[in-house]
């Protein structure tokens, strides 16, 4: 069967020249051409396998699960904590597997989520994403910086936590200076270490649940699942309070993961073959996600009761941690420093990858046209120098910290990030649904599908679209109602709409979304298929790797 519009030939809708930049096609839309590369320079493929598994896993492990699940026990009980850590755990193997879908197809170099928007979708909807992105990230990097000097306030400090800021700051701005392998080798490693603490913790709740520790009198089995009891009502009493409480604890569930399936999709640009590397990342994503949030969030949740007064008000760092306080249930006196080393270690990971993704987003951008073409110039070992140093100057409102009136002004910056994780990934579902359309449309198909996709693209859409409408709904009852509250759960839609229709009126000669026949499928199709190395046989040492790859 032909497909409509067949007499339309895509060619001939669309000019470009012959030097790489961009042209106006006869529709008024701008197509995305392949970049100069002996003017800007490109980023390189320097990311292995093991590099990109990693990254992708330590993206997700982090203060929200070591620290923030904390809260999320406190306020929901272990039941609607593990089951929105489940939910949200499919929702997210929606996304994953759709937006590397769409990656696979055209990994190329300053691939982003907000490129694909703007190859797909239209230029306002890569402009108001990308810009998204690279203010998002950008923000949430000192937010990790501050988070992690307030974590060294757990032992005895003596020094200011701006000196300690201060040496954080110099070692990441300096590491995404360096060619991307340093990176990449620097987050496998930090990667790892998050891994083997949480395989340790792991062992040692299955060993407290059935009493393995001298000191416990018994086994916990699930005592804690009935005293304080499985779940707690919020802001009323019965049976709403409860229906208050899961929604209000599968919110808390969603921001852990905010960013961290994007983040597989901006390596992709600067990966060994990618289209055999993504789809191996994506998949062993999911499935350390259930090993580590859902079997996390029951260890948890069987270890440590719910109305312990330390999960919300138990200091910096590891004193909050619901590990932490089931270990210190237990009489074990070590084990606290050294959760906490480690969450200082992901709290400075996690702006390290912030940065990362910060900087490739505004790289992104660019090649895309959609910010100055500077942000696009490469080094010679691939490094986007002008991208790095604007975006590492997000980096100085670290300080704002340092003084409680500076702290007030940082959470009003922070605050706009609250919601637009889940407007990235409605915005990532229509993405890929469009780029389905323009497959079939083209006769073509991704190396990689999902068999939950498209209809998991659909659900996923829905769902996160009902979260970021009642996203802090509870403001709205009378004894919960702040204006600062209220700001901070839903100021981040009126700043994207603005973002997106104001482009829409700059470029109003634009079409709302491309039609799948305008859709160029093929501009850097060439250099992807190039990238594809022969896979390596695994010899000696290297055969160790198979454990966390």
């Amino acid at each position: 069967m032909g497909h409509p519009h067949d007499d339309d030939d895509p060619e001939k809708l669309r000019t470009t020249t012959t030097n790489g930049s961009e042209s106006v096609p006869q529709n008024g839309t701008v197509e995305i051409t392949e970049a100069s590369e002996d003017k800007y320079g490109t980023t390189k493929r320097g990311l292995k396998s093991r590099h990109a598994q990693m990254i992708a896993l330590g993206g997700s492990i982090g203060t929200g699960l070591f620290v923030g699940t904390g809260r999320t026990l406190a306020t929901g009980g272990p039941a609607f904590t593990l089951v929105g850590f489940i939910i949200m755990s499919f929702l997210l193997f929606a996304v994953v597997t759709a937006i590397t879908e769409v990656a696979t197809y055209l990994p190329v170099h300053g691939a982003s989520m907000a490129y694909y928007g703007n190859r797909y979708i239209s230029r306002s909807m890569g402009f108001a994403l990308g810009w998204l992105y690279w203010y998002a990230l950008g923000i949430l990097v000192p937010y990790e910086i501050t988070a992690a000097g307030l974590v060294i306030d757990y032992w005895e400090n003596p020094v200011n936590i701006g000196v300690w800021m201060t040496v954080m700051l110099v070692v990441i701005v300096g590491l995404n200076f360096l060619p991307v392998a340093f990176y990449g080798e620097t987050e496998f490693w930090f990667a790892c270490s998050k891994v083997i603490m949480m395989v340790g913790l792991l062992i040692l709740s299955f060993i407290l649940f059935w009493g393995g520790v001298p000191s416990q009198n018994s086994r916990l089995g699930f005592r804690y699942w009935q005293d304080p009891g499985a779940a707690k009502p919020v802001t009323l009493d019965g049976s709403i309070g409860l229906i208050i409480s899961f929604w209000v604890t599968l919110i808390n569930c969603v921001f852990p993961f905010v960013f961290a399936p994007e983040l597989i999709i901006v390596t992709a640009g600067e990966m060994q073959s990618p289209r055999r590397n993504l789809p191996k990342a994506a998949k062993r994503y999911f499935y350390r996600l259930i090993g580590f949030y859902v079997l996390g969030v029951l260890a948890i949740g069987v270890t440590c009761p719910s109305n312990d007064p330390r999960l919300t008000d138990g200091g910096a760092g590891a004193g909050s941690s619901p590990f932490v306080v089931a270990i210190a249930n237990a009489g074990i006196d070590v084990l606290p420093s050294i959760v906490n080393a480690v969450i200082l270690i992901s709290a400075w990971s996690s702006g390290n990858s912030f940065l990362y993704m910060s900087v490739r987003s505004l790289y992104s951008l660019a090649v895309a046209g959609n910010a100055p073409a500077i942000f696009k110039k490469c080094t010679k070992s691939g490094v986007p120098v002008y991208a790095v140093a604007v975006s590492s100057l997000f980096t100085a409102l670290s300080y704002l910290n340092v003084s409680n009136q500076g702290g007030v002004v940082f959470d009003w910056f922070v605050n706009l990030t609250n919601t637009w994780g889940l407007v990235s990934w409605v915005c990532c579902m229509i993405i890929f649904l469009r780029f389905r359309k323009a497959c079939w449309y083209h006769g073509v198909q991704s190396p990689w599908r999902n068999f939950c996709q498209p209809y998991g693209a659909w659900v996923a859409m829905v769902s996160f679209t009902i979260l970021c409408l009642i996203n802090g709904f509870t403001v709205f009852f009378p004894q919960k109602w702040s204006a600062s509250g209220f700001l901070t759960a839903y100021v981040g839609l009126p700043v994207f709409f603005a973002m997106y229709f104001g482009h829409r009126l700059w470029a109003w000669r634009d079409k709302w979304v491309r039609d799948p026949w305008d859709i160029d499928m093929h501009t850097g199709l060439k250099e992807v298929e190039d990238a594809e190395l022969p896979p390596q046989p695994r010899k000696g040492f290297g055969k160790l790797w198979l454990i966390i790859e």
